[in-house]
């Protein structure tokens, strides 16, 4: 992978301005639909689920309704289990793990948890397959009060009437070459800062909450993960992704301090899953299936280490 010594929009040392951002607008291309892959799967699922639109995105033109899923009404006394994916637009395999969870595992826990599922949170970015929303905003570093971000601002609507109650959230990501290439030299520009090369980790990995960790939560992911694909290891200096690994494919963030997602519910597990679909080592049906495998292995954590629905392993590279 070749990094490009600098980004073609703005002026190196200058936050961006108004004729920076309409200049990136401009490249911003229409790559898939949303409709497509998104909202005619959950009209699929619709018979065995119930759809909770809340509300929706509109960026010059263009409207994005917000739907999440549930298989029915809240049940006192069940512990509470968020998953979301496509907070990222670009990161593939959340958006599809999210629903291939939904249509063949979601069943396997009817009565043991309240499930509710936000497969897709940036509509705008998953068409245009990119990290920031419309205004080159990261709804990833946008959930707190006021947010930056209409799509952050929505799904802390939604869940908002159960907080509290949500025993764990499970948030699906990828991490991808791109990242290096195109979204970290992005980000210096439009704040105006110098680049500062990193480097991607080469398999999957997990990003535990540095306020409260919960170690033996991640690792029951980890295990699951492993049997469907490979685990990131450690840089020569013991870091993933510039953070030291505080366990095999664990590094911690300060999750509310940062607005990420995983902090937007309170709950007591919270995980973000980092698949990386460029590695030769995996293929995107492994990344979509290790993401299930996530969801699958964080819930089984949940209810008491119950059964926990096999899920499909393909090959594992080597």
């Amino acid at each position: 992978m070749t990094t490009p010594a600098s980004y073609p929009i703005g002026t190196p040392g200058q936050p961006w301005g108004p004729a920076e951002l309409a200049e990136w607008r401009a490249l911003q291309v229409r790559q898939r639909s949303y409709a497509d892959d998104v909202l005619a799967v959950v009209g699929r699922l619709a018979p065995r689920f119930e759809v909770i639109p809340y509300g929706e995105v509109a960026y010059a033109g263009e409207h994005f309704p917000l739907l999440a899923l549930r298989p029915g009404a809240w049940q006192a006394g069940l512990p509470g289990v968020l998953v979301t994916g496509g907070v990222h637009g670009y990161e593939t395999s959340g958006v599809h793990g999210a629903l291939r969870f939904l249509d063949q595992h979601a069943a396997s826990y009817a009565g043991r948890v309240n499930l509710l599922v936000a497969p897709c949170v940036s509509p705008w970015a998953w068409e245009r397959i990119h990290r920031w929303n419309f205004d080159a905003v990261d709804p990833n570093r946008s959930f707190r009060t006021p947010s930056p971000a209409p799509e952050s601002e929505a799904l802390m609507r939604l869940v908002a009437p159960w907080l509290g109650r949500f025993a764990a959230h499970i948030d699906l990501h990828e991490t991808t070459d791109t990242d290096e290439s195109e979204f970290r030299l992005a980000l210096a520009a439009r704040d105006g800062k110098p680049f500062e090369p990193g480097s991607i980790p080469d398999g999957f990995y997990l990003v535990d909450d540095t306020e409260n960790p919960q170690p033996a939560f991640q690792q029951a992911i980890i295990d699951a993960v492993a049997r469907v694909t490979h685990i990131a290891p450690a840089d020569a200096r013991g870091e993933i992704i510039g953070c030291p690994e505080v366990a095999p494919g664990v590094v911690r963030y300060p999750l509310k301090a940062w607005g990420l997602c995983a902090s937007l519910t309170g709950a007591r597990y919270t995980t973000t899953t980092e698949v990386y679909p460029d590695s030769p080592r995996t293929t995107p049906e492994q990344c979509i299936e290790a993401q299930v495998a996530a969801v699958c292995a964080a819930i089984g954590f949940v209810v008491g280490k119950g059964p926990v629905p096999e899920v499909a392993t393909g090959d594992i590279g080597v």
